[in-house]
């Protein structure tokens, strides 16, 4: 029996969809292309063929991109799994769907990859980006600050808490906003996240008990973070693919700058007119860039129709490159956020000025600028994830090799924080990017809000660890340092497995 008569068999009733699977199937025939064991669909073949009525959650899980090196250990399943993938994408759109490969992610969309609108949306999300990761990189501004003044009875591990509940929520939240931007696209969720934002800091300015910094800032300000931060990294990739890295790279300089600007900023304000008024200087400037931000940001792809305001913790078991890449995010971020929240007090306690402590930060900022937007331009040209292992792998350097033994002079803190505000600002850019690697667009949404549910566990409880174990180290910072250094290694392990799941371990191989 000829391939097409078996087929219409078991879809009967669905007239439009067997007419195409019998054209389909005839014009192989024809061409000589169909091997002879498609005749005989077994029962995990015609388990993959639906209806177009189905709509199931199932079939947008088969229909997602997983890495072809994960789908299969040997070549014969794999070629059967390809042609099951093929029978449903035609059983289920009505239209012969072109093949797609997860090393770069193709899903059959044309991008724009530039022009007046798509860069009006790169600006827009600059712009978003500026207020929300601008605060995330002056955490150590503040910490510095309210340590000294109105929390200074309470010891860094206790104080840590306020900034990883605001580095959690950020990234935790994303397990539902992240989807919503795939169902519904960034307006709403971008105006929510100016109101959050500047109602954050007007409460931040009268703050003055612990819980009062909790509330204000780890948990609106968190949750203003994560309404901006999504959906602007997600629409920059409706606008561009072959140039997504220098797109990303470009749209999140801007918490770099925001890093440069506010500190210097905040302490001459901090000095001229107090604590309150130097927030609320802060809340307005952000509020301006961030109600232009909702006009210029859109989406350009159509809302993914099966998309779910969940994260699918399926695809770790289905795509082992994506679990081994958030392993390597998670111990990244870990990482990451010890420096930033600490290196003001660890200058304090190396007898340099506060003046000095706060402007650190800006320098370790203006590195971030330059790492941001090089690292995406690399990236498209050797791969994020090979980007992101040179960053780590440099990182590792500056922790050991710098901050370790020359941390307590001025140039070595100096050298320390240009680097890793570099490599920082790198990562920051670039783990967007190696998600959309091994995704759909569609579905870039969910693929990183699943990735940062987990990712975001490490940013709770990275800072307050850091903090407990200066503690045991009785003020000193060498073992923040060593725990920073060794969790970076850990990182970097991670990346090359992830990478060699897909591609081998072929050292040179762009990916």
């Amino acid at each position: 029996m000829p391939a097409h008569c078996e087929i219409e068999t078991q879809v009967a009733g669905s007239g439009s969809t067997v007419n195409l699977l019998r054209a389909a199937s005839e014009m192989r025939e024809k061409q000589g292309d169909v091997p002879a064991e498609v005749g005989a669909i077994d029962a995990k073949t015609e388990a993959t063929i639906v209806t177009p009525s189905s709509g199931d959650r199932d079939n947008e899980i088969s229909d997602e991109l997983v890495p072809p090196q994960l789908a299969a250990d040997d070549d014969a399943v794999q070629k059967d799994s390809e042609k099951s993938a093929r029978l449903s994408d035609i059983a289920s759109t009505g239209s012969i769907a072109p093949s797609m490969t997860a090393a770069n992610g193709d899903d059959g969309e044309e991008y724009p990859e530039g022009g007046v609108r798509a860069w009006l949306v790169v600006f827009g999300c600059w712009l978003a980006l500026f207020a929300s990761l601008g605060l995330m990189n002056i955490l150590a501004t503040f910490q510095t600050y309210v340590s000294t003044n109105q929390l200074v009875n309470y010891d860094d591990g206790t104080i840590g808490w306020v900034f990883s509940v605001y580095a959690f929520l950020s990234f935790f939240l994303g397990i539902y906003i992240g989807p919503l931007f795939d169902k519904y696209g960034p307006r709403w969720l971008v105006l929510a996240g100016t109101l959050c934002l500047v109602l954050s800091l007007m409460l931040l300015s009268i703050s003055y008990e612990y819980w009062h910094f909790l509330l204000a800032f780890g948990v609106l300000s968190g949750l203003a973070s994560s309404l901006l931060f999504t959906p602007s990294v997600a629409a920059v990739g409706h606008f561009f693919k072959a140039r997504r890295g220098f797109a990303t790279g470009v749209a999140t300089t801007a918490g770099s700058v925001g890093g440069v600007i506010f500190p210097l900023m905040l302490q001459r304000l901090f000095v001229q007119v107090g604590w309150a008024w130097a927030i609320r200087t802060l809340a307005f400037l952000c509020l301006a860039v961030t109600v232009v931000a909702n006009f210029l940001i859109r989406s350009r792809l159509p809302p993914a129709k099966n998309a779910s305001a969940h994260p699918d913790m399926r695809i770790f078991v289905r795509n082992r490159a994506f679990a081994l890449t958030t392993a390597a995010v998670f111990l990244l971020e870990f990482a990451l956020f010890v420096p930033l929240t600490y290196i003001s007090s660890y200058a304090l306690s190396k007898g340099f000025s506060q003046a000095f402590a706060f402007d650190i930060i800006t320098i370790l900022n203006t590195g971030s600028v330059f790492g941001r937007v090089l690292s995406g331009f690399w990236a498209d040209r050797i791969g994020p994830f090979n980007a992101n292992i040179v960053s780590v792998f440099i990182t590792i350097v500056a922790c050991f090799g710098i901050w370790l033994p020359l941390g307590g002079t001025m140039p070595g803190i100096i050298v320390f924080a240009l680097l890793f505000g570099f490599t920082s600002g790198s990562n920051i850019s670039l783990v967007p990017v190696a998600i959309g690697r091994l995704c759909k667009t569609q579905h870039y949404g969910r693929y990183y809000a699943t990735c940062y549910t987990i990712v975001s566990l490490a940013t709770l409880v990275g800072i307050p660890i850091a903090g407990k174990v200066v503690a045991a180290c009785r003020g000193e910072y060498w073992g923040l340092i060593v725990l920073t250094g060794l969790v970076y290694i850990a990182s970097l392990a991670a990346f090359l497995a992830a990478k060699a799941s897909v591609v081998g371990w072929r050292l040179w191989s762009i990916f």
